[in-house]
């Protein structure tokens, strides 16, 4: 089985002294492969199961490298970030919202006195409108009084 060639999968499989055994999950040699799709991992040897394609699962890198493993790493990572990110993003939002309810009140208030402010001025002018005629009344009746004391 070792050196059979595996039909549709892609890759060849010999046996190489120079390359220790490895065992499959059925606990039989699994057969040393070459990568033959064209892709990254294009002539990389493995080592998969030996009753491809009924497999077991089991693949490694006849290189040492662990390319799964590291990629596990890499997505525990990015998970790990993706989630101190989440984290940060909620404390910013609970922040941003009680800027906002913060920002509501302070703004209330600022309403609130443009409002005395405003009625202040309006009772000022209607006050001032007041005098203005009452004034203009007083004058007018001067001018009718001097009127009326030179016609006398």
């Amino acid at each position: 089985m070792a050196s059979q060639m595996s039909s549709g999968s892609g890759s060849s499989s010999r046996t190489r002294s120079t390359f220790p055994h490895q065992k499959c999950y059925h606990n039989e040699i699994a057969p040393l492969r070459v990568v033959k799709h064209h892709g990254l991992t294009f002539g990389k040897r493995f080592y998969g199961c030996s009753y491809w394609p009924q497999t077991c699962g089991f693949f490694k890198w006849a290189d040492g490298s662990d390319d799964v493993r590291e990629l596990q790493e890499l997505l525990f990572e990015k998970d790990t970030f993706i989630a101190e990110l989440e984290m940060h993003n909620e404390m910013l939002t609970k922040k941003l919202k009680e800027v906002q309810r913060k920002k509501n009140v302070v703004l209330q208030g600022y309403v609130d006195e443009l409002s005395i402010e405003n009625n202040e001025t309006r009772l000022a002018m209607c006050s001032a409108r007041v005098d203005k005629r009452l004034f203009m009344a007083l004058v007018l009746s001067w001018v009718l009084f001097a009127v009326l004391l030179l016609e006398y």
